[in-house]
């Protein structure tokens, strides 16, 4: 499960109020909740997109803290995907961007950058 940050001074329910309305417009028919860290994240079981298995996605909430994005991409094998299916790559990973972006607020490359932060910041408390 990787979990996202927003934005400094954004809060994840202001930038997604309704947030299994925008998971189902995204990737499908939530299914199913799942229990992580204390927080029910929505299932996707049959993501509309041939190229997900499944999808796992909604608020970690932490005490005294903001709520960070919490989301889990199953997705199938390129080899098993057929030439139509393999078409739908681009668009799953159109989705993945766009529902990251309106989420978070930031654009992959401000994603990756907070990720690598966020693994340098713990590497240096380990000593």
């Amino acid at each position: 499960m990787k979990e996202y940050k927003m934005r400094r001074g954004e809060h994840l329910e202001e930038r997604i109020p309704d947030m299994e309305a925008t998971v189902e417009e995204y990737f499908g028919t939530i299914s199913a909740t799942q229990e992580y860290k204390g927080s029910d994240l929505h299932v996707v079981e049959s993501p509309e997109n041939p190229v997900f298995e499944r999808i796992v996605v909604g608020a970690v909430e932490y005490s005294g803290k903001k709520d960070k994005l919490g989301v889990e991409f199953h997705e199938r094998d390129p080899t098993e995907l057929g030439p139509d299916e393999l078409e739908a790559a681009g668009d799953a990973v159109d989705a993945k961007n766009d529902f990251l972006l309106e989420a978070t607020g930031r654009d992959a490359k401000s994603r990756r950058d907070s990720m690598k932060r966020t693994v340098e910041d713990d590497d240096d408390t380990d000593f």
